[in-house]
Formats: structure tokens, sequence, C-alpha cells
């Protein structure tokens, strides 16, 4: 089993979602996050006077995927997160242990 996070651009969360349902991928935590790489923030103007945001606004998807789906899964959220512009984020990919269904007892490969 692999934990596969993905940082995105928030509007490309729904065309993430959507991708990974095609593939059969169930279920992923998402979390609103603030961070930066390359792209170091951008200055705006707001109300005349001009500010600079440290932080870009991001989302962190977080899905835990059975050995054999990684790859898919992958690829399936840089397709669909992708615009080809600066800023469309990154993909780790985590050895998981161990997972636990609390509702049914299920370990491992039957939890996910």
């Amino acid at each position: 089993m692999k934990m596969i996070t993905a940082v995105i651009k928030p509007f490309k969360v729904d065309d993430v979602r959507d991708a990974l349902a095609q593939i059969g991928v169930q279920g992923m935590t998402v979390t609103e996050v603030k961070g930066f790489g390359r792209q170091k923030g951008h200055t705006e103007l707001y109300r005349g006077a001009e500010y600079v945001v440290d932080f870009v606004p991001k989302v962190k998807l977080e899905l835990a995927v059975v050995d054999e789906r990684v790859d898919q899964a992958v690829e399936a959220i840089a397709q669909a997160a992708s615009s080809g512009k600066i800023g469309d984020g990154k993909i780790f990919i985590t050895a998981l242990e161990q997972a636990l269904r609390i509702r049914t007892g299920e370990t491992d490969n039957d939890a996910l």
C-alpha cells in the first residue's frame, strides 16, 4: 500500500476527483492549505495598496492506494491537475505500513 499526497491548485480538485473515480480509486482526504515553492507568492493590489502574498492557497489530497493502482492514480492526478503553468503542484508517494477500517476491523488492502 502507498499513501499518495498531492498538493494542487484549488480549482483542479473536482477534475482530479473525477479522474480518480474513473479509474476506480475511492476515498480521499482534502485539506485546504497554504504554501509556496518556486512560485514564491505574488503581489496583489487591495484598495490601492500593494501587498505581497507569501503563501499561495493550495489543496492537499491524501489517498491510500493498493500497490497495483499507484501508477494509475499518480498519472490520473498529474493529468487532471496540470495546467502547464507554474504552481501546478507536487505529488508525493510514501509507503503505508498498515491500514485499519474502524467499523469492520478490516486491515490493509481490505480496509482500503
